[in-house]
């Protein structure tokens, strides 16, 4: 497996392993791929995005995404995607984009790292082992409109 940085001439892959990864356990969302294909687009046009893909048997299986922001206290890394292939899934690809991710953060100087994932299931207990732990200090607000 090869682990790069992610290239926008993937972006049609990105959204077809995007809808696939999250329709499935444990958010079950109803992605439609042209949808998916804006979601990652926008991430990838951020001026302050990174990325990394994982290749597999020739072709991408899965990738981490993500933006940085600067606040007082330094730049922070909000992990916005991380999503594999459902064929792909349970052979360590998560792992290895975390792995790499964090390390090449950490070089680039951010002082944090934030996601938002399900409160329910395996991924919890994924991010625990990255050090990853519910916030105390703040909270995830929102509202319809």
């Amino acid at each position: 497996m090869i682990i790069e940085k992610c290239k926008k001439e993937h972006l049609d892959r990105y959204g077809e392993i995007y809808a696939k990864a999250f329709a499935g356990e444990p958010w079950n969302d109803p992605w439609k791929e042209e949808d998916a294909k804006v979601h990652v687009k926008e991430l990838l046009e951020s001026d302050q995005s990174y990325g990394l893909e994982c290749l597999a048997d020739g072709e991408v299986a899965g990738f981490i995404l993500g933006t940085s922001m600067l606040f007082h206290y330094g730049r922070t890394f909000d992990i916005n995607d991380l999503a594999v292939h459902p064929d792909y899934q349970r052979r360590g690809i998560a792992k290895l984009l975390m792995d790499q991710l964090l390390l090449d953060i950490k070089e680039q100087g951010m002082v944090g790292v934030h996601l938002i994932t399900a409160n329910e299931g395996v991924l919890p207990k994924f991010y625990e082992k990255y050090g990853f732990k519910k916030e105390d200090e703040v909270i995830l607000m929102g509202r319809e409109i």
